[in-house]
């Protein structure tokens, strides 16, 4: 017996980020937008927690209790008293440290496997509150379609959403660390009075009614000078996207990723091209919004 659930990347159409607060953490405004890009965990009954890894960038994965998927399980089966004994397989097509929450996805899938896999009952609430445990955006990958977070963003409020939007999604030649990217953010605002974080409520009505020429003059990225200050190379990916036609070019999340807002699938199809062709890039997904969040695909029942 095994279970299988998908679960999708996001981008963040809003960040925006408050000072740093006493415990470390930002509070933050962030919208989130789930895409079509998954990652599948496979979860198996098995004689000792064990973790393996296939796919794009799986040799940058870690395969011991470090790795999210790992911890979600412990996290589960302790608040069960039943030992963790799974063999955790996940099939990567999410990147790895690009910004669109690949290791959350994996946590949160593996969350609801185990969950399905030992028939433990627990509710909707329990889950996120272990997802929200386990990071700032693991609840996200769990519910999925659109959400403001709030708090350090694990504080979810979904969102209507009118349409599909497309995307475009470069992909950086390495990683950027989260915390190296809040550290540069905070180094780079200090002694600047940051505001409290706040969504758009221009970038709210957008999604709303489904508008992308809406939606592209709302996205915005706090996290995006400090990224870019680290990696300045995507400024020369952002220009690409935006020279090919898209709507609206911004770092993903603490990035490297780069996300690129289309008017349509043909659109979408134009600005790939050219990212692929411009050499500023490793690879590039074309992919659209929103995503449903993590999904149970076989196995057993939850």
């Amino acid at each position: 017996m095994s279970v299988t659930v998908r679960v999708p990347a996001k981008v963040n159409v809003q960040l925006a980020v408050g000072a740093a607060r006493p415990d470390g953490f930002h509070d933050l405004a962030n919208v989130f937008l789930a895409v079509g890009l998954y990652d599948e965990v496979t979860v198996t009954p098995a004689e000792e927690l064990r973790v393996t890894c296939e796919g794009a960038d799986a040799a940058q994965v870690p395969l011991d209790r470090t790795n999210l998927a790992a911890r979600a399980a412990i996290a589960l089966a302790e608040r069960r008293g039943i030992e963790p004994a799974v063999h955790l397989h996940i099939a990567k097509d999410i990147p790895v440290a690009g910004g669109m929450a690949g290791g959350s996805a994996d946590g949160a899938g593996a969350l609801l496997a185990c969950d399905a896999l030992w028939r433990t009952g627990a509710s909707r609430a329990e889950l996120l509150a272990i997802c929200a445990e386990l990071g700032s955006d693991v609840p996200f990958s769990l519910v999925g379609g659109a959400a403001l977070g709030t708090g350090r963003g694990e504080q979810l409020t979904a969102l209507e959403v009118g349409g599909t939007f497309h995307w475009v999604f470069a992909m950086a030649g390495r990683g950027l660390s989260t915390p190296a990217v809040f550290r540069e953010f905070d180094r780079l605002t200090e002694g600047l009075e940051v505001p409290e974080p706040v969504a758009s409520q221009e970038l709210l009505d957008a999604l709303a009614k489904g508008d992308a020429d809406a939606l592209a003059a709302a996205v915005s990225n706090d996290l995006q000078p400090a990224a870019l200050s680290l990696f300045p190379e995507l400024a020369d990916t952002l220009a690409t996207g935006r020279a090919a036609g898209a709507l609206a070019a911004l770092v993903s999340g603490s990035g490297p990723t780069t996300a690129f807002l289309a008017r349509d699938a043909r659109s979408a199809a134009k600005v790939a091209e050219a990212l692929e062709a411009s050499g500023t890039c490793r690879t590039v997904r074309t992919t659209s919004g929103p995503a449903p969040g993590a999904t149970v695909l076989g196995g057993a029942s939850a």
